[in-house]
This record gives C-alpha cells, structure tokens and sequence, in this order.
C-alpha cells in the first residue's frame, strides 16, 4: 500500500509559476466580494418589497418599541407601571404590531399588573384607565371610556404590584375601531381620601362611555392624580 502522503500528492495538481499562484488568489478575493455583495443586496431587496427571506423557518425576532413624543409623553408622571406578559412595562409606549401584540393586548390578555414603587403603605389609591379618544382622536364624542375602575387598593399592593381592592368597573381590554387610528389609554392613579367610601353612580353603572371622569374626581374630592401613564395602540389588523 502507497504512502498515504504519496498518493495525496499523486492527486493534486503541479503548482504553476509564483506570478499563476498571485493571480489565482486574487480571482478568488474578487469572486467572494462579488458573492458578498450580491447576497446582501439580494436581503436588502427582500427586506425593501417585503417579501420572506430565504429562510423562512427562521423569522425575525427584532421588535420595535417606539417611544411617545411631545404631548403625549408629557402626561407620564410618577414612574406608573402597567405590565402586560412579554412586553414589560407599556407606559409611554406605541403598543408594536410585530408578533401580533396589538391583537394579543385587545383579544387575548387580561388585566394588566400595575406597580407604583412610591405608594405609602398606609394609604388606598383608586385607579382609572380609559380611552379619551372614543370613537376616535378626531371625534372623542364618548371620552372617556371607561376601562376599569378601582377603588380601596392598599399601598403595599401597589408596590409590588399584585393590587387587590375593590372593583367598580372590571377591566376591558383595550379595542380600538377598525380605521379610526391611535388611541390613548390612560392610567390614572388617585391618593383615595381617608374613610371616603368612592362609588359609581346609578346612571354611571348604566354605560361605560361618555363618562363625565372629571365630575366623579371632583365628587370624591381625589384631587390630581399621584401618578400617570399612558400607551397607545390601535386596530390590530390596520
């Protein structure tokens, strides 16, 4: 039996001239740039006509969170978290139509965890979320629509999230209408007054749209809220 080493080289073809072996290598460099270059704009243009890259079992896993700006973002105040699963803390952020959390936030989940690290302990809080944009930013004819409501939540609930008190309004999760744009959904946290017994009316009961919300503050005497946030979101299929 032959050399292993022999019959290795017995295979391969002479080496030419030193200038032959230069230009070889060169051609090589060239075609690999070549190739680098048609393959990333090959994925530019995929990405640009929005069409599935070449390999669709991997989808992409970069999801955009965009922040609020100017007016928006004035009304977050006091560090108020609202946490929804997978995305964290929304509060003054556009909810992201990437792995369908816009339809996940409207159909799916439940009522959000909603953490305030500065509440006292000694205190209650009552908590508002609506929608002042109902129907639509354009013509709020129903603002505000009341999302949830409630009352008696102990200071150390809030700190850590877990709240327990009493529910006026159950939670509703946020729907936007089909073509009628962002919306707003705001979080409102109230210091209760000591031994005030906070209620809906009759006629609040009735209906959670058109709520006069700055009647029933004034009613109960809650003052400003301690703390605000706010996301917004809209029709998951727009």
């Amino acid at each position: 039996m032959p050399a292993r080493g022999n019959h290795l080289r017995g295979n391969l073809k002479p080496p030419g001239s030193a200038s032959e072996l230069l230009a070889h290598s060169q051609d090589l460099g060239r075609m690999k740039l070549l190739g680098a270059v048609l393959l990333a704009a090959g994925l530019l243009g995929t990405a640009a006509r929005g069409e599935q890259p070449p390999w669709p079992d991997e989808p992409s896993r970069t999801c955009f969170f965009q922040m609020l700006t100017s007016v928006d973002s004035e009304f977050c105040r006091g560090d108020l978290e609202i946490i929804y699963p997978e995305l964290g803390d929304v509060g003054c952020t556009y909810i992201p139509k990437c792995h369908q959390y816009r339809r996940r936030i409207s159909r799916e989940w439940g009522s959000p965890r909603v953490r305030y690290p500065q509440a006292e302990k000694s205190k209650k809080y009552v908590l508002v979320l609506v929608d002042p944009d109902a129907p639509s930013r354009a013509n709020p004819r129903n603002r505000f629509w009341r999302h949830w409501l409630v009352t008696d939540i102990p200071g150390a609930d809030l700190r850590t999230g877990a709240i327990k008190g009493h529910v006026l309004t159950d939670y509703v999760r946020p729907t936007p209408p089909p073509r009628s744009g962002y919306h707003r959904y705001q979080l409102r946290l109230y210091e209760q007054p000591a031994h005030e017994a906070v209620a809906l009316s009759p006629e609040e009961r009735v209906s959670l749209g058109a709520w006069a919300m700055e009647s029933f503050v004034e009613r109960f005497q809650l003052g400003s809220p301690v703390a605000s946030t706010q996301f917004l979101t809209k029709y998951y299929e727009d």
